[in-house]
């Protein structure tokens, strides 16, 4: 096999390229995965994974210097000194905003799979069947039967830990040991099930941190550390999990800071033939060749490939003969609740710092119910005891005050909503032809904004937060609404949906782009809906069926 050629091309190393890269390379495919970024090996790279606060120079907060650099990041949480080498230059690779976006990204090997949240939620059939049911966008051209067997498979490998609920509407899986709830997390929970007769659930959060023992990795030991990589492997990232076991079948080639610039597309065989790779260090241009592409580089920079290829069949690139290709741009709005305080527990603490919370799933618009909006939203939250940081009005200096710093403060319960925003076909991402990022390449422009249906429904995140707290026996309840803007859920999904037609999608019902059947896109582009559960497990498990459709199509010769 010559030294550019192989059986498969993987675009990307995050959640969904390293799935691609395992499930290929266990079929026996010769992989390369492409990675525009540094390689970030597994343990040696967590250079900061066991220093304390007071380890870094500034606390671990953020410099003056670092606001200016990242003008975007520091718009919220991400922008620290901790694991500041895990996120995008945004100097080197901009993009336009028409509207406010707050793109946060990671540009290395194992991508956002080394700072993602891990909460790990199936969709189910309420999901899949939204859009067709209430007339919005198109059809999902799957069903949860579709996925079901798939989500076992990725949760077995990646190692999700949870309790198995009976809720109709958010099904099971095979689930590792549930993480514990706190003392005051359980009472909640029981007060909110008994009062709504079992309608509405606080259960514990499913989560990708493994609680016992699993392949070489060593189970979660509660640092609640995980972005800044975890020398435990006790988190599901690619360098934990899907690329070791690339790596142990011997049939895969990792390039890291390889930007792929476009998909080679044959107009005579309408298939892609390979892909053209600049190199990040060098800006040379290279070619690798392969029979099937797996475009797996996030949600936007996926579609960004696709505008970028076969431009000289369609103007808009591979995949936008439908029109849709970079529309529908989706997310999950978030940042409204509500806050109480628990009375009673002073006496109760907890063990360690458990990088989980509770949730509670949607609740809104099922069995009938119709809201003033369509969809609904869930909670993440958690009960806690307030820290040595926490203000003492009455005092602010000497012995007293070092003395009330040692106790644990008061108890508190805070839960945030996290809502589906709806795929708007305006709601759209661009090539922005006017600038171009540090490798002379065309950069995105962004257009997109929630409307009149999500704000409807953060009223309920504030109000139903409120309510069910006082029901549990909360005091001092308050509701929230910190502002929202899309992209800071860092769940970005749609602009390259999947469908049942080609004229109103950009791929099939196996990821196939329609327009070159050997390029499957698998990422979070790939979303018809957005449901308002996290994304990331739907992502493994539609790559994880993908790889198998891929590899029964090249054995049959239909690719």
């Amino acid at each position: 096999m010559a030294d550019n050629t192989y059986d498969a091309i993987v675009i990307g190393s995050g959640i969904s390229g390293g799935w691609a890269a395992k499930e290929l390379t266990e079929r026996g495919l010769k992989t390369i995965m492409l990675e525009r970024g540094r390689d970030v090996e597994h343990i040696k790279d967590y250079v900061n994974a066991n220093k304390h606060p007071w380890d870094f120079p500034h606390r671990g907060g953020r410099t003056q210097e670092m606001i200016k650099n990242y003008p975007v990041l520091k718009r919220d949480y991400p922008l620290n000194e901790t694991n500041l080498e895990f996120w995008a230059n945004e100097k080197d690779s901009p993009y336009s905003e028409v509207k406010r976006f707050d793109w946060f990204r990671g540009y290395q090997v194992g991508g956002r799979s080394l700072m993602w949240g891990r909460q790990s939620y199936r969709l189910g059939d309420i999901d899949f069947e939204a859009n067709a049911k209430d007339g919005i966008a198109v059809d999902w051209p799957i069903r949860y039967k579709d996925l079901e067997k798939w989500y076992s498979h990725v949760e077995k490998f990646a190692g999700i830990s949870g309790s198995r609920d009976g809720i109709k509407h958010l099904p099971d899986g095979d689930y590792l040991p549930p993480m514990d709830m706190n003392v005051v997390e359980k009472d909640v929970a029981a007060r909110i099930k008994a009062h709504y007769k079992g309608d509405r659930h606080m259960i514990m959060g499913r989560v990708a941190n493994i609680t016992k023992p699993l392949q070489n990795r060593t189970n979660c030991q509660y640092r609640n550390k995980c972005w800044l990589g975890c020398p435990f492997g006790a988190y599901f990232s690619t360098q934990s999990s899907t690329l070791p076991a690339a790596v142990a079948t011997g049939n895969l080639t990792l390039r890291p800071f390889s930007i792929v610039t476009r998909i080679l597309y044959d107009k005579d065989t309408k298939k892609a033939t390979g892909v053209e790779v600049m190199d990040a260090e060098t800006n040379k241009t290279y070619e690798y060749y392969a029979k099937v592409v797996f475009v797996c580089a996030s949600t936007l920079n996926s579609t960004w490939i696709l505008m970028n290829s076969a431009t000289d069949v369609w103007d808009g690139g591979l995949g936008s003969s439908s029109g849709e290709l970079g529309h529908n741009l989706m997310d999950h709005h978030f940042r409204a609740g509500a806050s109480g305080e628990a009375e009673g527990y002073d006496d109760k603490y907890y063990y360690g710092r458990r990088p989980n919370g509770i949730y509670i799933p949607r609740f809104r618009n099922l069995d009938g119910e119709k809201r003033d909006y369509i969809r609904g939203f869930g909670y993440q939250g958690s009960a806690s005891r307030d820290g040595w940081g926490r203000e003492i009005a009455e005092m602010n200096i000497g012995g007293d005050f070092k003395d009330a710093l040692c106790e644990p403060g008061n108890w508190k319960v805070g839960i945030t909503g996290f809502g589906e925003t709806l795929p708007y076909h305006e709601n759209k991402i661009t090539l922005d032809k006017t600038k171009k990022d540090k490798w002379g390449l065309n950069i995105l422009s962004i257009d997109c904004e929630i409307k009149d249906n999500e704000l409807k429904m953060r009223k309920d995140m504030m109000n139903d937060g409120k309510e069910m707290l006082e029901i549990a026996g909360l005091k001092n309840v308050t509701t929230y609404d910190a502002g929202y803007t899309m992209g800071m859920g860092i769940h970005e999904m749609g602009t390259a949906r999947m469908g049942r037609d080609p004229k109103t999608s950009v791929l099939n019902g196996n990821n196939q782009v329609w327009d070159a059947t050997n390029v499957y896109v698998t990422d979070g582009s790939a979303m018809t809906s957005a449901a308002c559960q996290n994304p990331s497990l739907t992502y493994m498990a539609m790559t994880a069926r993908a790889v198998d459709h891929a590899v029964n199509e090249l054995k049959k010769g239909n690719i």
